[in-house]
């Protein structure tokens, strides 16, 4: 019973029946939804999404954020894009990719860790010079004319009807779970968000802890891009766009605080699946999926001031237990004197 309890006190577990009642709602109100294809439409349409979100959550794990993602994502789309149009091989283009993807965590990283400058600012910052790249690289144009074969493969399935790319992604995810939780480097993350100076104390270099967090970040933006590429099949000037809130959005509907420290890329995973669908779920409901946005906006917010409420009452609870800890102690001692 107490494991039980334990389960279901954990965060992406809250996500997870989040996600399932809102598939039954939407379910109830259009049966049409409850079939497999609808059903693994919403979680192949995640793929992007859950890449993105689960490199943001590395950041935000070690208490910081990186509003660069969408743009970075956006920037190796292009390169990539225009490299495979050319007709360069696969490989050179995803490597490509990843490299740019690298060394954007690495700036970023050294910007915010070692010269100590605000996240929010100095990843702006990053956001505006990728975004004016992206321009300058393609001349203003889209990226068109793909490879039909790297555009087909996108739709390839793996299991059942869940595509090749959402299947991979799941493994990553998991891998990068038990890494997280399984290993002492792993847990550094988790370590550095929850108190960097107490890490520091103990011997867990915090400064490279950070600038890892965000290199894998940037790969995992990286990786994304590559990935939203083949399913789009082009790259405009403006790709990328906005998934910068949906990755935080997706890792605070997983469970993750925003003050570093808490949550799983599990639960980002979660999180991402339920940012991915509302514009599909919207649909189904009769609703123009103009209203993505301010949908995404008001879960935001919702999600945020809930958190920051039981934070708030974490903390006074126990500021009132470690009172009450000091005043009987008080006591007793008041008591031995009078004997």
């Amino acid at each position: 019973m107490s494991n039980l309890k334990k389960v279901l006190r954990a965060r992406e577990v809250t996500s997870f029946l989040f996600l399932a009642a809102l598939f039954v709602i939407v379910g109830l109100i259009n049966p049409k939804f409850f079939s497999v294809s609808s059903i693994s439409a919403c979680f192949n349409s995640s793929v992007v999404y859950t890449l993105v979100a689960v490199g943001m959550a590395f950041a935000i794990f070690v208490g910081e954020i990186d509003v660069s993602v969408g743009s970075t994502l956006g920037f190796v789309a292009t390169v990539v894009g225009s490299l495979l149009r050319d007709g360069a091989n696969w490989i050179f283009a995803f490597t490509m990719g990843l490299i740019i993807g690298a060394i954007v965590g690495l700036i970023n990283g050294w910007g915010v860790a070692v010269m100590k400058v605000p996240s929010l600012i100095f990843t702006l910052g990053t956001n505006g010079i990728l975004r004016g790249m992206m321009y300058i690289y393609a001349g203003g144009a889209w990226v068109e004319n793909l490879p039909k074969d790297f555009k087909d493969f996108s739709s390839v399935t793996m299991i059942g009807q869940f595509t090749v790319y959402y299947c991979c992604a799941v493994l990553l995810v998991v891998s990068i779970h038990l890494l997280l939780t399984r290993t002492r480097r792993g847990r550094y993350f988790i370590a550095v968000g929850d108190n960097a100076s107490g890490a520091t104390l103990v011997g867990i270099p915090a400064t490279r802890t950070k600038v890892t967090a965000y290199v894998i970040c940037g790969l995992m933006s990286a990786l994304a891009g590559i990935i939203f590429c083949s399913r789009i099949g082009f790259v405009t000037s403006t790709s990328g766009s906005g998934y910068d809130m949906k990755a935080v959005a997706a890792c605070v509907l997983g469970g993750i605080s925003l003050t570093g420290g808490v949550g799983t890329v599990i639960g980002a995973a979660i999180g991402a699946v339920i940012m991915a669908s509302i514009s599909y779920l919207l649909v189904f409901m009769g609703f123009s999926s103009n209203y993505d946005n301010a949908i995404t906006g008001v879960i935001l917010i919702t999600i945020v001031v809930a958190d920051a409420l039981m934070q708030h009452r974490t903390a006074e609870k126990n500021r009132r237990a470690r009172l009450a800890a000091r005043t009987s102690v008080a006591e007793e001692v008041k008591g031995g004197v009078r004997l």
